[in-house]
């Protein structure tokens, strides 16, 4: 059966618009659940939405506030995730989703009014089995603001576009995702073995069984970034640490933007311990310093003073703890076989 029998160009008034399952993991989400819920029930969609809320374990009152949400409207429903971890509450929400069309939505995510519309019509327009768009970082204080200039610039990330934008075209993998269901099923879902880079591992999967993943930056969500140094440092420690396992669990799927921070980590280290014998070796360290005070200055320039001032330290934290948890990730936490 055909899930998306009209043309995108038909008129929306009489286009048969498919309903949609929005699944949202929600752990310690208090603060910002009943927007972000709201957010997607107030949708410019013209056909039905569901929301499936995953709660885990929290230690604030979110599954109080989700619950009363629930009550509330039918439109609703409440799943437990006692776990807590991302892979598994998505999977929960999904099992208990109806749609044939899933979109994957975090309980403090921020999304524009047409973004299902424009999610629905680029699965028609492409053939796609998983279309999602830009991880649009906004900060608030200095030091989000730094963060938030870093996220979405290549000398902090790369060149991925969903962090720095681009053109519309196939990608390896994009922010959140609205999925066919036909192709969660075809790969079994999440992985629940990776509590990170899940998003990652899975949309390899669906590329590997011979699914399109679709990058549209006209999906423009916009994210808060970690409020300090420590946060901002733990967030991307285990980014690269879960990185490098799914590096181990997929061969060839590591490139040399994913090998730039260890290396850079690797070599400063190596620099530090050889320049009691070779001062020389200090080179290495303070060329990577000036380059970050010189790449903050270029890609700063728009920033406030207070966080101008903060981009080096958050850089330098991006990059070195993304590297130490590349190089230090454990062989324990293989994937084991499936």
């Amino acid at each position: 059966m055909k899930q998306f029998p009209d043309s995108p160009h038909a008129p929306a008034e009489t286009r048969a618009w498919p309903p949609i399952s929005v699944v949202m993991p929600v752990l310690n989400e208090e603060r910002h659940l009943r927007e972000a819920v709201d957010q997607v029930l107030a949708q410019s969609y013209p056909g039905e939405i569901e929301v499936v809320l995953a709660v885990g374990p929290s230690q604030d009152r979110t599954q109080e506030v989700a619950e009363a949400i629930a009550a509330a409207d039918p439109r609703v429903t409440v799943v437990p995730n006692p776990t807590g971890r991302t892979p598994n509450a998505l999977n929960a929400a999904i099992a208990a989703s109806r749609n044939g069309i899933i979109a994957r939505v975090d309980g403090h995510a921020m999304l524009p009014s047409d973004y299902l519309r424009v999610a629905v019509e680029t699965l028609v327009e492409t053939g796609a089995d998983n279309v999602g768009g830009v991880m649009a970082a906004e900060g608030v204080t200095p030091f989000e603001q730094a963060v938030a200039c870093a996220m979405t610039s290549k000398i902090g990330v790369g060149a991925a576009a969903f962090h720095v934008g681009g053109t519309a075209g196939p990608a390896d993998t994009v922010y959140l995702g609205v999925f066919r269901r036909s192709a969660l099923d075809r790969v079994g879902g999440y992985d629940e073995h990776f509590q990170r880079a899940q998003d990652w591992e899975m949309n390899h999967r669906i590329r590997q069984s011979g699914g399109l993943v679709w990058f549209q930056p006209r999906m423009r969500v916009t994210y808060r970034p970690r409020p300090n140094v420590r946060a901002l440092a733990r967030q991307y420690f285990h980014y690269g640490r879960w990185r490098r396992v799914v590096a181990r669990t997929h061969e060839g799927t590591i490139n040399l933007r994913y090998l730039a921070p260890p290396a850079a980590v690797l070599a400063m280290l190596l620099a530090l311990a050889a320049s009691p014998f070779l001062p020389l070796a200090l080179v290495v360290p303070g060329g990577y310093a000036l380059a970050i005070v010189a790449g903050s200055a270029l890609t700063g320039s728009g920033l406030p003073a207070a966080a101008k001032l903060r981009l080096p330290i958050v850089y330098a934290s991006m990059h070195c703890s993304w590297g130490w948890g590349f190089l230090t990730s454990p062989r324990k936490l293989a994937r084991p076989p499936r």
